[in-house]
């Protein structure tokens, strides 16, 4: 990718964002430490600039500046996936959706990829999932296929000190979308839901979910899949 220097504006005031004036202060100045270090940061490796410039993007996201964060965490995103650094691009993704832009959709729909194609953190796998529960109508058969699909990638990929605190979230999370989609109730009613929607098997699940992917990335990808799962671990 061509290098570009992402221009960062000086601050304004903005009063919409829902920050009190000393927590504004705070991230103010947290901003401008940020931007100090990237600056002091031009002949570091590549990856630490990204995560660098993440950190300023999540900032300017929370300042209510999403289009200077779009233009900063899209930067870093590709030099993540140079690097290779997964969860680091599946965090840019993460950081590109929640700046509100036009193609914030299907930026999360690549991280949701990367972050069940790759053996990243479960934990941010988990989050990016949640997202597109949080995104669908209540009668989604989506919502309930990421749902399904994050407790999967749990009980796959969780060590033992994270594997009961990430369930119990991951259950209450099935739970919720199980309630919201059919009025689900009790554990009965949960296993008829799950029997229903062929929630059981990840043959089914999984497949369902690359069509959820699909859907909202639509003809946006920024990157070849097919070349990625060619670098997937063995």
């Amino acid at each position: 990718m061509q290098e570009q220097t992402i221009n960062i504006t000086k601050l304004v005031n903005n009063s919409s964002d829902g920050l009190s004036a000393e927590e504004r202060a705070a991230l103010k100045k947290q901003l401008a430490e940020q931007l100090q270090s990237l600056d002091g940061a031009s002949e570091a490796e590549p990856l630490t600039r990204a995560r660098l410039q993440l950190d300023v993007a999540e900032s300017l996201n929370t300042l209510g500046r999403h289009k200077e964060a779009w233009d900063i965490a899209r930067d870093a995103f590709f030099t993540c996936m140079q690097q290779e650094a997964w969860a680091d691009a599946v965090e840019a993704c993460d950081v590109l959706f929640q700046a509100r832009q036009p193609d914030s959709l299907p930026a999360l729909g690549m991280g949701i990829w990367l972050s069940v194609t790759f053996p990243v953190d479960p934990e941010l796998t988990v989050a990016m999932l949640i997202h597109v529960v949080d995104e669908t109508p209540n009668d989604s058969d989506g919502a309930a296929v990421a749902a399904i699909t994050a407790r999967y990638v749990v009980d796959l990929r969780a060590d033992d000190d994270q594997h009961e605190s990430q369930s119990f979230l991951v259950n209450n999370l099935i739970a919720m979308v199980a309630q919201r989609h059919s009025n689900v109730q009790d554990q009965e009613g949960l296993d008829r839901w799950l029997n229903h929607l062929q929630l059981r098997d990840p043959q089914i699940f999984l497949p369902r979910l690359a069509a959820v992917v699909d859907a909202i990335v639509g003809d946006k990808w920024w990157f070849d899949r097919d070349v990625l799962r060619a670098r997937l671990p063995e």
